[in-house]
């Protein structure tokens, strides 16, 4: 019971409020049976029963005692289930009303972060980092054009749902049956609904509703319940274009289409968004300058990551925003991408598109250790790279897909990072 009495919780002030209330009724109720006490006949059969009652045959401190001590116990008691029955549909199995509340008041105040990204690698950093706060802002790319996101993105004139879905599932608060609901793909025998996931068709619907995409977004993190907000970095239809550099012809293609850029032979030179200059969603802006740390990456390098930095406005916010700026730099080489691809060659092709200069440190993994699938190969330091670069390298992989991130490992990296830079930020 003591536990309930530590800082934090936002607790005891209820509690001395409550004992406040009953504190003042008990006195209105005392000043009544005095009165009684006073009007009526010393010989009446209540009286002497009452007088029983009070325990008067027993010393004032004595009856103070048995009496107080009595009422806490009941008040505390009845507080605790009330509680307990008030609370019961939200509580985990296994996890108890105390355990809860803590969490949850904890993550409530913890750091604002921005993760900026997309795919699978920005869904992991989420389900990592909900665990210690929930003033997460997900900035997801809408430069994809296949799958279903692409056909919708066709068909309705939506931005493309998919990497904002993934990301909600991640941030959902309960990863059961309604998220598994959301990210269910319809199987080749659906007809015209093959290939799509019920949470695209979700949130296109919801969009049509609404009459606008964002407010479809916000409404399906409510009905997740989701710790955080996903955003999209721009309401713009925009394209991914690259240069890519032939094999043996030292000869560069245009390619254009964020699917299409990775099933391309040869190197990637360079990306651009067309138009070029599309405006980002405010929300976005707003959320980077009041950040206490923007995580950029892991994720795909230049089809998920680079499409929103290549935001004019969210390039320009970054670099004003004192938030702590982190790189989170992939396990394993994408085919297609970043085949053959180093640390350092991740960071060169980082700032030959946004600069130098963007991030006040690099966080690597250097546990390189397990089977990756074929055509895949380890992201690997390169020796002297801590010269040029603030890396920080740790054991991030995930055991039973060694080529992801391991979201516990990650979060916690990252947040014993910003606890060095700035100090405890949750009291």
């Amino acid at each position: 019971m003591l536990r309930w009495l530590v800082p934090g919780l936002g607790i005891k002030r209820w509690y001395l409020f409550t004992f406040l209330g009953i504190t003042l009724l008990a006195v209105g109720f005392g000043v009544v049976i005095l009165e009684v006490y006073r009007t009526t006949p010393d010989d009446a059969w209540w009286l002497n029963l009452l007088s029983t009652a009070s325990l008067r045959f027993l010393a004032r401190p004595v009856r103070a005692l048995i009496f107080g001590g009595l009422g806490v116990s009941m008040i505390l008691f009845g507080i605790w289930q009330l509680n307990r029955s008030m609370l019961s549909p939200f509580l985990s199995p296994g996890r108890s009303m105390l355990d809860t509340l803590r969490n949850h008041r904890q993550r409530g105040r913890g750091p604002r972060i921005v993760a900026i990204g997309g795919g699978h690698g920005l869904a992991t950093l989420l389900r990592g980092l909900k665990q210690h706060s929930h003033n997460i802002t997900a900035v997801v790319s809408v430069a994809d054009d296949g799958g279903s996101s692409g056909r919708l993105r066709r068909d309705l004139g939506i931005p493309p749902p998919g990497d904002i879905r993934n990301c909600l599932a991640a941030l959902s608060n309960d990863e059961a049956l309604l998220t598994q609901l959301f990210q269910y793909r319809f199987p080749t025998q659906s007809g015209g609904l093959e290939g799509h996931s019920f949470g695209n068709l979700f949130i296109s619907a919801l969009a049509e509703i609404t009459g606008s995409f964002e407010e479809a977004v916000a409404e399906s993190g409510r009905v997740l319940a989701i710790s955080g907000r996903v955003l999209p970095s721009s309401l713009h239809n925009v394209s991914l274009v690259a240069d890519v550099m032939m094999p043996a012809t030292a000869k560069e293609v245009r390619v254009e289409g964020e699917s299409h850029i990775p099933e391309s032979p040869g190197k990637v030179m360079r990306v651009w968004l067309e138009p070029s200059n599309p405006s980002a969603f405010p929300e976005v802006i707003q959320a980077i300058l009041a950040a206490d740390m923007i995580v950029i990456g892991p994720g795909s390098l230049y089809t998920s990551v680079l499409p929103n930095l290549l935001v004019p406005d969210i390039m320009e916010a970054v670099r004003a925003s004192r938030a702590f700026k982190a790189y989170v730099c992939n396990v394993a080489t994408q085919p297609g991408e970043t085949d053959g691809y180093s640390c350092r060659d991740h960071l060169r092709a980082l700032e030959s598109h946004v600069g130098s200069g963007f991030f006040e440190i690099i966080i690597s993994n250097d546990h390189c250790e397990g089977r990756l699938p074929d055509g895949v190969d380890w992201v690997r330091i390169d020796e002297g790279l801590e010269q040029e670069y603030p890396i920080h390298a740790a054991d991030l992989g995930d055991e039973l897909h060694p080529a992801r991130h391991d979201a516990r490992k990650l979060a916690a990296s990252l947040m014993e990072l910003l606890e060095e830079r700035t100090g405890p930020l949750v009291e």
